[in-house]
């Protein structure tokens, strides 16, 4: 468990730091290009002197300026239709916004460009990739795509690999500083890439969380104790969940359940913790030894046990939710569900903790966070000169001009949302063992609910959706 306490450390201090840089924006991104070696004829002097930079061999754009068109989903700011500040109406760090501000012209001017943002609507984006793309006259330069039709579009052959346009010593194919690298479940190829900064790492991360109170009134030990310690295992979660399931009032009826929460948060981390996924390739492992296990834990929870709280599918949000209300004692939790809930303000204490681990799996190699999921990038197939497009974005990301500590500075709405040092500490940890698997971007139609509610069986939900599963990661893969 020594990284774990290693981790542990770096998050207490981490939470500490007083930062400089505004949370959840769009705008993590690298510094002046990087993309050394290459020399291509368009790298070329302007009469106005905005020449080669000392970036060895960045394009520049000859001739009449050129629009790089960027389609998001939603309104992101800022680029060269921004005059001011302030047009973004979210604007709380000035110091902050001017940087984002400022970059946009320092690279438009670099580059002989223009920067320019189109809002084509979630639906918009998906039928642009499969219009635009496929008719080979892309109507954007970038794309933010959500990995869900992100990766398929990738594996189908609708996004550039940078292999193929950039040099082998780009920041992307090594320290990675200003974008990581996407898994798209192939062995080559970068297609997809994401924006780095301190909140990529605790974002998507869902913790396994509990009531202190109940879990110290029923003499139980902290499970983030029982982790340090290797014990804090599927089976002393179950032997905490029959404790901790009760008839509070005597009138034979539970009101006080072991477990609570959502289905899809809970196989994720299940899978996860078991050593396994469903969709991890393009062979389905729905039908394996150790995602059986996964679904006979979850049945019995269910309906042979009986210490998860009934499943409610009326009320999606109130099985989310019934931890407020003291319902349940474990849940899952997220710091956008600690925020959206206030749970600093609840009448008790929620303590944060890893997953513990499965009958196939092991605290080395198990993984915490699903990244088949969120937010990335990609340059079409047919956008003229790609090289120029990705230099272009790069920069205009790199705001921070290399500074990483101005960029991750102010992680403060996290840290606010973890409400303790300690969680923090391990959502940080989570967010560090990152495990990719395709199942719920399969767009398939899940009755998880027959599973929770005991219409099926482990053995028969497996058999009902292994091969729908192989079905659409043909369509993926193939």
């Amino acid at each position: 468990m020594r990284n774990y306490k290693k981790l542990l450390a770096l998050g207490l201090s981490v939470a500490m730091v007083a930062g400089l840089t505004a949370c959840g924006g769009d705008s993590a991104a690298p510094a002046a290009s990087t993309q050394e070696g290459t020399d291509n004829a368009d790298a070329a002097n302007t009469d106005d002197g905005a020449a080669d930079s000392a970036d060895a061999g960045a394009l520049y754009n000859d001739g009449d300026t050129r629009t790089i068109r960027i389609g998001t989903w939603y309104d992101h700011y800022y680029d060269s239709t921004n005059t001011d500040i302030h047009d973004d109406p979210s604007v709380s760090d000035e110091e902050l916004a001017q940087a984002h501000f400022d970059i946009v012209k320092e690279v438009e001017d670099k580059y002989n460009v223009k920067i320019e943002f189109v809002n084509l609507t979630w639906d918009g984006t998906q039928e642009s990739i499969n219009t635009s793309i496929l008719a080979g006259t892309p109507d954007v330069d970038i794309y933010e795509v959500d990995l869900s039709f992100g990766i398929p579009a990738a594996l189908n052959g609708f996004a550039t690999n940078l292999e193929d346009i950039l040099p082998a010593d780009s920041d992307i194919f090594n320290d990675q500083v200003v974008f990581t690298q996407v898994d798209v479940g192939t062995d080559s190829g970068v297609y997809l890439f994401q924006t780095n900064h301190a909140e990529m790492q605790l974002a998507n991360t869902y913790m396994l969380a509990y009531n202190k109170q109940m879990l110290e009134d029923a003499g139980l030990e902290d499970p983030n104790a029982l982790y340090e310690k290797g014990e804090w295992t599927w089976d002393k979660w179950r032997e905490y969940m029959l404790a901790l399931t009760q008839d509070t009032d005597g009138d034979g009826v539970t009101d006080v359940y072991g477990y609570g929460s959502r289905w899809d948060f809970l196989v994720y981390n299940l899978t996860m913790s078991n050593g396994t996924g469903i969709a991890m390739s393009d062979k389905e492992t729905l039908s394996s030894p150790e995602v059986a296990e996964v679904l006979d834990f979850i049945y019995n929870m269910y309906n042979v046990d009986h210490v998860a709280r009934p499943w409610d599918s009326e009320d999606f949000d109130g099985n989310q939710n019934a931890y407020i209300d003291g319902k349940v004692a474990f849940w899952i939790s997220a710091a956008w569900i600690s925020d959206s809930n206030k749970d600093s303000e609840l009448g008790f204490d929620v303590v944060w903790c890893p997953w513990p681990i499965g009958p196939s799996g092991d605290e080395a190699t198990n993984k915490f966070k699903n990244v088949s999921s969120g937010n990335a990038w990609m340059i079409p197939t047919g956008a003229d000169n790609p090289e120029l497009i990705y230099n272009v974005f790069y920069d205009w990301q790199n705001w921070y001009h290399d500074d990483v500590d101005l960029r991750d500075g102010d992680l403060t709405w996290w840290e606010d949302c973890a409400i303790t040092e300690e969680n923090y500490a391990v959502m940080e940890y989570m967010g560090t063992r990152g495990a990719f698997d395709l199942w719920n971007a399969l767009g398939l139609e899940w009755d998880w609910s027959a599973l929770l509610n005991g219409e099926m069986t482990a053995a028969q939900f497996s058999e009902t959706y292994k091969q729908s599963v192989q079905d659409a990661l043909d369509g993926f893969y193939h």
